[in-house]
């Protein structure tokens, strides 16, 4: 393969080298959310920032672990995983935001997914559609239990991952609106808890590469509980979302030590 970062020892895309980053590393999609998490780190630094993905490094008590942004979609979720991998980090947790589907899901709650829908077309060059996007066991067993240990309500299950964030909230205006519509339907009768975009490609990036991963979404708010007359406010703090994922890391940190 070409070596498009000239020798420097850095990835080409995320502009980090092996060191710079610890083994777990968590994964939201904004960049602006990164300093936001490192902030619960101990002695963060900023060690890289290149197109969307901005990464810094810490110590969470005494393990080197990092966040790396990773934009919007599969396409760049996928690129900084396997640069990610490259660099030396094995562990992955996704830390972002979705749309709830199952009324059972309101706004604010967290979404912790169990596998993912790949509705979306980066998967497609890593394996053939029968082939499952399932979250590591390990992260999310963690990841339920940060969010019991903080007590924040939360529920386990598929989620669905498109690639056209539009194509979600007004199909109807789209070419290929009632494809997407007849799908969505059936989402939401076989129980989707959840509808995002990055999940499903990290999943599968993760099967291929042999790492763990696992995904904890803030519920911003749910199109069926507005559809059905529920309450339905919106909530756009992901403290929550982030604390578990740390709290997760702690947890991983620990069970990681016993086996070593």
């Amino acid at each position: 393969m070409i070596d498009y970062s000239e020798g420097s020892g850095k990835q080409y895309h995320i502009g980090v080298g092996k060191g710079d980053v610890g083994r777990y590393v968590l994964l939201p999609g904004d960049p602006k959310r990164c300093a936001k998490i490192a902030a619960y780190f101990d002695n963060a630094e900023l060690v890289g920032d290149s197109r969307e993905f901005v990464t810094y490094t810490g110590y969470i008590d005494g393990v080197k672990v990092s966040v790396t942004s990773t934009g919007i979609g599969g396409p760049s979720a996928s690129i900084a995983m396997e640069e990610l991998t490259v660099c030396g980090a094995d562990t992955f947790i996704r830390v972002g935001t979705c749309g709830g589907v199952d009324l059972d899901v309101k706004s604010g709650d967290m979404v912790i997914a169990t596998g993912a829908i790949r509705m979306e077309g980066t998967t497609m060059e890593y394996a053939p559609i029968e082939y499952p996007a399932v979250a590591d066991l390990d992260i999310t067993n963690a990841l339920v239990q940060a969010c019991r240990n903080l007590g924040y309500p939360y529920h386990t299950g598929v989620v669905q991952c498109k690639d056209a964030f539009y194509g979600q909230h007004r199909p109807e205006t789209l070419p290929n609106g009632q494809e997407l519509i007849r799908k969505w339907d059936a989402w939401v009768r076989l129980g989707c808890k959840a509808s995002e975009m990055e999940s499903a490609a990290l999943f599968i990036v993760a099967s291929y590469l042999k790492v763990r991963c696992g995904t904890v979404l803030l519920a911003v708010a749910n199109q069926e509980r507005a559809k059905a007359g529920l309450p339905n406010p919106q909530v756009h703090d992901t403290d929550h979302a982030i604390r578990a994922a740390v709290e997760a890391v702690r947890l991983l940190i620990k069970e990681d030590d016993k086996h070593r």
